[in-house]
């Protein structure tokens, strides 16, 4: 199984009497599964069904629909409610008497939702809404299902990208662990050379040196990060070919990735390896930004 973006867009086109419409669908990434659904007035009794095929087919992310009408020539356009508009206009004097503000204007009143509507949906009886609504929604469950492909085709681009990010991260970690494995030595020769530098001639006895040399080693040993490093990077392997909801687990392993590359640069006594360790904290946030599209 492939991995699955968060990011995509798709259309679903309808038509039902004599509307026609367009469903416009896209994702961005997201913490969770968020749908926002932007529908004219008269399509309110649509919504509950649209989430419910949103939840249906989407794990995570930002999920925007988008409801435009195209009506045919000769259906009728917009039209005043006139019971909405009574209504606001009522209302708008009662204000304008208890607070002495000046009466609201016509623009304003007839910007009020539902003073406006489609002249058509005034004269849809129940069935017929009924019937409408159901179009709709199969155009929408169109719309998604192209979404779902678009973000498995975006998604089989993001594994490409990662599987090499990952091949990076873990050649950089095996350059890592071959330069830890000269830093006892490295250390050893800087003492020394420090030593003579600061004393000179003055003897300092073996077992001295030896356990000054072993307690900068200790702090110098990096062994256990990298180890955690190779571990993580058998882990983001095998999530990549699962691909199975596996955006949340990907970012917690880039998380621990990271904290293990600060360690290592944080323990480094050498210049060259301290340059490794910071590469592959720029891999391992190429791999971290990139795994947040991921489903």
């Amino acid at each position: 199984m492939s991995l699955i973006s968060m990011t995509g867009f798709a259309e679903g086109p309808g038509a039902h009497g004599g509307s026609r419409w367009r469903w416009e669908v896209k994702s961005v990434n997201g913490r969770g599964l968020d749908i926002r659904l932007r529908m004219p007035p008269g399509f309110e009794g649509v919504e509950p069904a649209a989430r419910m095929l949103a939840g249906e087919r989407f794990r995570r992310g930002n999920v925007q629909a988008t409801l435009t009408l195209e009506p045919q020539e000769g259906v009728r356009g917009l039209r005043v409610d006139p019971v909405a508009l009574s209504a606001a206009v009522r209302i708008a004097r009662e204000v304008a008497a208890e607070t002495g503000m000046a009466p609201a204007r016509v623009d304003g009143l007839l910007g009020l939702k539902g003073v406006i509507v489609q002249d058509d949906a005034l004269v849809l009886d129940p069935a017929q809404r009924a019937a409408r609504d159901a179009s709709v929604l199969e155009s929408l469950a169109y719309a998604f299902d192209a979404l779902v492909r678009a973000r498995a085709t975006e998604g089989a681009k993001l594994a490409q990208v990662l599987t090499t990010q990952v091949r990076d991260i873990a050649n950089l970690t095996q350059e890592a662990g071959r330069l830890a494995a000269a830093q006892p030595s490295t250390i050893r020769d800087r003492l020394h050379a420090q030593i003579k530098e600061l004393l000179g001639s003055i003897p300092v006895s073996e077992g001295r040196m030896a356990q000054e040399i072993a307690l900068l080693a200790t702090k110098a040993d990096v062994r256990e990060e990298l180890d955690r490093l190779a571990s993580h990077v058998v882990e983001a392997r095998a999530l990549i070919v699962s691909g199975d909801g596996v955006g949340r687990k990907l970012d917690f392993l880039a998380q621990e990735l990271n904290r293990e590359a600060n360690t290592l640069c944080s323990k480094s006594s050498d210049v060259v390896l301290t340059r490794v360790g910071l590469a592959l904290k720029a891999a391992i946030d190429q791999f971290r930004e990139l795994a947040q599209n991921v489903e």
